[in-house]
């Protein structure tokens, strides 16, 4: 008599569970840019992920709690920590660049810009709590490794700083200038031209920096 082969069962979902997650995340993401926060609905979310309402509230709770998860995945795929990670060996002004090259350009994106007039469409509009979501969950995070960074490179003798949370923001504005805003007005006509800028002006802002807070 044959025997009939057993298969090992699998959690009821699991994998179509995640896939779901991330559909509605990527949905969530291109609405919110596309109709800012207040213009984006819960059901339209779930249209554009091909899932239920349902589903869109058991994974997420409210769209807050939505809102301030696309921010954090999309700021977490952008900017990974290890950005930020010091080694003690290396040439402090190489590890400045690399955190400002990778700062500047993103910051200036396009589509991150356009992320930008979606949240203050909202602020206009009165929801100033979703620009308060954006903020801790980009600025306050990579403000907070970036002056653990500062600190770190302070504690080795790298750096001579004696505010390192006013360096942090010092260092932010240098690199990126007034290239954000350019975007965020529609200045930026030569995406070659544009490209380019960002880039000298991230490296001039390190090179400023430094002959501020090298020691002595």
């Amino acid at each position: 008599m044959n025997s009939i082969p057993l298969t090992k069962a699998h959690g009821p979902g699991r994998p179509k569970d995640m896939e779901k997650r991330a559909a509605i995340l990527e949905a969530a993401k291109a609405l919110f840019i596309r109709n800012a926060f207040a213009g984006t609905s819960m059901d339209a979310i779930a249209a554009e992920a091909g899932v239920s309402k349902l589903t869109v509230y058991s994974h997420f709770g409210d769209k807050d709690n939505l809102f301030r998860e696309v921010i954090r995945a999309r700021i977490q795929d952008l900017l990974p920590e290890d950005i930020y990670s010091f080694d003690p060996s290396a040439d402090i002004g190489e590890i400045l660049n690399r955190v400002a090259l990778v700062h500047a350009k993103l910051d200036c994106d396009q589509e991150n810009v356009g992320t930008f007039r979606a949240i203050l469409s909202d602020c206009r509009q009165g929801n100033p709590r979703y620009g308060k979501l954006m903020w801790e969950e980009g600025p306050m995070r990579t403000r907070g490794l970036m002056e653990r960074l500062l600190q770190q490179a302070v504690d080795s003798h790298k750096l001579d700083i004696d505010n390192v949370p006013r360096a942090s923001m010092q260092f932010m504005s240098l690199i990126k200038g007034d290239m954000m805003m350019r975007r965020m007005f529609g200045c930026a006509e030569c995406v070659q031209t544009y490209t380019r800028e960002v880039e000298e002006n991230a490296r001039a802002g390190v090179a400023m920096f430094l002959r501020a807070y090298a020691p002595h």
